[in-house]
């Protein structure tokens, strides 16, 4: 079964744990642009050697060394029968530039798992989890504007996923095999089942 996906969430939702759990369900590979930039930049590829000069200068890594890593990253043997990405694609040209790439390879992306959960309900999770772990950074007005970061940036690239009818709601409020159950769930009902 092949499976092309994308997840996204507000800070806290999880989406990090659910992310490794569809992949693995799937059996494709979770590729997250965080890990593909450090890979890059660990191997001293051009791209990685070019994103590092802009990290290291506390620049935004443009679009176009963006598009070309994943596009590297999902050239790859694992990648093949599908993936599910996690912080990618952030901006609507990124979004025209994974439709070009699938439409290349006569792919098409199967649906955009978006964890959604109340707000305040998140704000307290990342709470306790600051507290838990010592993260005095982590207080309570950080937090909540990550979350307007998030909706500031992710609205529209859900919008244009919603508009051809590949958004699939889940509460992300729960235990993790719960959301995991939810999302299996809502995956199934649109014709993509687990199963390796």
């Amino acid at each position: 079964m092949s499976a092309r996906l994308i997840i996204v969430g507000p800070p806290g939702a999880g989406k990090g744990t659910q992310a490794g759990r569809i992949a693995d369900a799937f059996g494709v590979p979770a590729i997250s642009t965080g890990d593909i930039f450090r890979k890059n930049v660990a191997e001293g590829t051009p791209l990685g050697v070019e994103a590092k000069k802009l990290m290291d200068a506390g620049e935004y890594v443009p679009d176009e060394l963006t598009n070309e890593l994943v596009k590297s990253r999902l050239a790859e043997p694992d990648a093949e029968h599908g993936f599910l990405l996690d912080g990618y694609p952030r901006t609507l040209n990124q979004v025209e530039y994974l439709d070009a790439l699938l439409t290349e390879q006569g792919e098409r992306l199967d649906a955009v798992v978006q964890l959604v959960a109340d707000q305040d309900a998140l704000v307290e999770r990342l709470l306790k989890r600051a507290e838990d772990q010592g993260r005095s950074d982590d207080n309570e007005e950080t937090i909540r504007r990550r979350q307007e970061v998030y909706l500031d940036q992710t609205a529209p690239i859900v919008g244009a996923y919603a508009d051809r009818g590949l958004v699939v709601d889940v509460d992300g409020l729960g235990g993790i095999d719960e959301v995991g159950d939810r999302i299996q769930s809502a995956l199934a009902s649109r014709g993509l089942t687990a199963g390796v």
